[in-house]
């Protein structure tokens, strides 16, 4: 049976960040992720997932100006030194929260006019994160984001995005398997659950086409939990997912998969 993980960034947004913590333990949330923490300081974020027995399972590297339209550096030449500012941040706070991988996203480069250029910068930058993040016992997650939601992101297919990965020849970076992204770029998800089984380090999950709880949609999700489980992943779920309505009314998929705290 899978283990899931509640995304903070997308759930119980109803609430202050801060105030999430205890909603999620409270829902039966063992485990939790969220993309950036960096506007409370490290402590603050640590005092209210220890307080509420939470593991952390993922954050992301700061990405920019998100509201401008900025999604990471990773492949924006001429960005090297932004790039480095947020590998380094995300991996101090990585190390004192005690999550054990670290997304760090590549950035928008339809605009670069060689394809070339931002890949070659992507490989050099990549090369450094993972070697930071070797240093601190951690991994390195790069997810490709479909082309729908993130219109000129460097990445968008699973087998492209694994080719990269390859050319850095380092064992901390895995893909990180966004079951919602892949199905809408590339679909065969079961058989993509099989084929890349050992290449994967962390998994998101929500419906398709819509992105809400996965209890609706064009996947069958009991198919993809066993799928999961057959090939032994024992990594969290990440539930990155826009709720419906108030994140604790559409649980219901996930009763049996929650602990004994749910009520």
């Amino acid at each position: 049976m899978p283990r899931i993980a509640a995304n903070l960034t997308m759930m119980f947004t109803d609430a202050p960040f801060l105030d999430r913590f205890a909603r999620a333990a409270k829902a039966g949330f063992e485990a939790v992720e969220f993309l950036f923490p960096y506007d409370w300081p490290v402590a603050e974020v640590k005092s209210h997932l220890t307080g509420n027995g939470l593991k952390l399972t993922l954050i992301n590297a700061f990405a920019g100006d998100w509201a401008g339209g900025e999604r990471g550096f990773g492949a924006r030449p001429g960005k090297q030194a932004e790039f480095d500012a947020s590998v380094d941040q995300a991996l101090d706070y990585a190390t004192a929260l005690g999550a054990p991988r670290v997304h760090v996203m590549s950035g928008i480069t339809a605009g670069e006019p060689d394809r070339a250029a931002c890949e070659a910068v992507w490989v050099e930058n990549m090369r450094r994160a993972a070697d930071k993040a070797a240093n601190a016992g951690l991994a390195i997650s790069i997810e490709p984001l479909n082309t729908r939601d993130m219109p000129g992101y460097f990445i968008s297919r699973q087998d492209e995005t694994l080719d990269l990965i390859a050319r850095l020849e380092r064992r901390n970076v895995l893909l990180q398997f966004d079951v919602y992204h892949a199905q809408i770029m590339d679909g065969d998800i079961t058989r993509r659950i099989e084929r890349l089984k050992g290449a994967y380090g962390h998994v998101q999950i929500a419906s398709v086409p819509d992105r809400h709880e996965p209890d609706e949609g064009e996947l069958d999700y009991g198919h993809v939990f066993a799928a999961f489980d057959r090939v032994g992943f024992e990594g969290y779920l990440g539930c990155e997912y826009n709720p419906r309505g108030r994140t604790e009314d559409g649980l219901g998929w996930a009763a049996a998969l929650l602990g004994p705290r749910a009520g």
